[in-house]
């Protein structure tokens, strides 16, 4: 398994999909899948029965995971890719476009 270079918190930018442009903050990763649910992009509808929490029912809609590599790091306005190198003896994500250390 790769190692991942978003964090959760992270601005990003869908690149390819339905969503394509839309720009969001990631809300949870999904490592094993290598899958990100991004805040307000790729919403799904679910119909759901009553029940003790929902005793109205009805439907809701929420974000559904899409594929990690379908996402761009935002810096600044701009999607940049995210590489990794060595600062003061401690391993540090960088904005390959500006080269700018993120963390």
């Amino acid at each position: 398994m790769a190692k991942l270079k978003l964090k959760k918190g992270d601005t990003v930018k869908v690149i390819a999909g339905n969503d394509k442009g839309s720009t969001g903050e990631i809300l949870k990763i999904l490592v094993g899948e290598n899958k990100v649910i991004i805040a307000g992009v790729n919403k799904v509808k679910k119909h759901t029965k009553p029940s003790a929490q929902n005793p109205q029912g009805g439907i809701v809609e929420s974000e559904a995971p899409i594929q990690i590599s379908n996402v761009m790091l935002l810096d600044g306005d701009a999607a940049t890719r995210v590489g990794r190198k060595v600062v003061d003896g401690q391993i540090k994500r960088y904005a390959k476009k500006t080269d700018k250390i993120l963390d």
